[in-house]
């Protein structure tokens, strides 16, 4: 038994997405299935994730605000929200 599902997508990669898997002999839906099954399969995404630029950056920061003492850091939310509001 099947069930139709609908997925968002930049118009842009849909359309590359569309020509790349027909060149590869199937179309997006045959393609997602594939992910999906695989995803299944290895419990979980079938690929490494690499973070950007950004991430790590963020990541980097979060660090630093664990480990160093003179780093300022917050209890709450709300004391967060304060100090950006000032």
């Amino acid at each position: 038994m099947y069930t139709d599902i609908n997925i968002s997508m930049d118009s842009d990669v849909k359309e590359k997405a569309d020509a790349l898997f027909s060149e590869l002999g199937m179309d997006l839906s045959t393609a997602f299935n594939l992910f999906v099954r695989k995803s299944l399969r290895v419990g979980g995404i079938p690929f490494e994730l690499t973070p950007n630029k950004e991430t790590i950056e963020a990541m980097e920061e979060a660090k630093r605000m664990t480990y160093d003492s003179s780093v300022k850091g917050y209890d709450n939310l709300d004391e967060l929200f304060e100090e950006l509001k000032s």
